[in-house]
């Protein structure tokens, strides 16, 4: 196999410093939240890879399909011989088609579940013999270091399922700098984004009837039993999925069914009934809005695909901004998408 270890991977404690600061601080807030990225220990990132398989769950689909029509596109666009870097990896389930287009020189994963991260290290690498991976254990939102052996090689980034939904406007836009600071001169980001779309479609996906959405939620506050010595009555909570229209965002929540105390760390936290944990955002763009958040972030959009149904896009774009911008007329949709992105910039957490 061609797994390498990789002399600048970042380890990541089972027990992140970190988790217990984001955790307590965010208890004590009014209103009470909890970062995303506290979902994917290694059971968070088993459910949510549950989670992509349910019926309800649009976005792996499609973005697939996309992937699969799009692949020789992508690969004529790209060239041969880059480096791909996935930016949270996961179980990489639709890495291979990528691969397999692209003809890569080396392929780093970055995730912070390491379990997963090793894991599907070695299934990419068992799939691609040939081909050198280098996976690094970090949190892909901090400061990176890429491994020596791609220093000189073009890079790709790829970004799929919607992540980048995950973060607030400001926070997307310094994501998406780093991500071009971490690939340096010359790179190209091949990332997904949802699109907005009717509630009918978007809440089942994030609330769905079998009920894994809920355990995913609710599985921080197993977490946090586990790791901060907490005594969170999680049967106490239950999962709220809802559709927040002046951000364009779908937002979970983890509401209290009654009055509750505990503790976590030592810290004595109480709750209301109906009092609730906010752990996740999920923000819509329409495709002007998507292109316009790729450009702050210093990225210059080259190629758009979408599925049959419109309800995703994958983008391809290139590192640095264009020098100038034709100016063009707006269709009434695009207006409402610069209109909405401009609400949703003006909005943090």
């Amino acid at each position: 196999m061609a797994l390498q270890e990789n002399d600048q991977r970042s380890p990541v404690a089972e027990f992140d410093p970190a988790f217990r600061r984001d955790v307590l601080e965010g208890l004590s807030r009014r209103p009470r939240a909890i970062p995303a990225c506290w979902l994917y220990d290694r059971s968070g990132s088993e459910l949510f890879e549950a989670i992509t398989m349910l019926p309800e769950y649009y976005p792996t689909r499609a973005e697939r399909s996309i992937l699969s029509r799009a692949a020789s596109e992508i690969a004529g666009l790209t060239g041969d011989a880059r480096a791909v870097v996935e930016f949270g990896s996961g179980s990489s389930s639709k890495t291979p088609i990528l691969l397999s287009a692209v003809n890569p020189s080396a392929y780093v994963p970055i995730d912070i579940s390491i379990d997963f991260l090793w894991e599907s290290a070695e299934r990419l690498s068992a799939m691609f013999p040939n081909l050198p991976v280098y996976p690094i254990e970090a949190d892909f939102t901090g400061t990176l270091q890429l491994p020596r052996a791609i220093e000189n090689v073009p890079r790709l980034g790829f970004f799929p399922g919607s992540t980048i939904g995950n973060l607030v406007v400001p926070a997307a836009v310094d994501l998406l700098r780093m991500m071009a600071k971490t690939l340096g001169r010359g790179s190209m980001l091949l990332i997904g984004i949802d699109r907005i779309k009717n509630t009918d479609a978007l809440l089942p996906a994030y609330d769905d009837a079998q009920g894994v959405t809920a355990a995913f939620n609710l599985n921080i506050l197993h977490r946090i039993n586990r790791d901060l010595r907490g005594t969170v009555p999680v049967d106490a909570f239950r999962h709220v999925a809802r559709w927040n229209e002046a951000e364009a965002r779908i937002e979970m929540h983890l509401m209290a069914a009654r009055d509750v105390r505990f503790t976590v760390d030592g810290r004595h936290f109480s709750m209301a009934r109906g009092e609730a944990i906010h752990t996740e955002n999920s923000l819509k763009y329409g495709p002007h809005a998507a292109n316009v958040l790729l450009r702050a972030g210093g990225w210059t959009p080259i190629a758009h695909w979408t599925d049959d149904g419109e309800l995703f896009s994958v983008i391809l774009a290139k590192e640095g901004a264009a020098r100038s911008d034709p100016l063009v007329k707006l269709s009434q949709t695009d207006a409402v998408d610069r209109l909405a992105f401009r609400r949703v910039i003006s909005v943090g957490d």
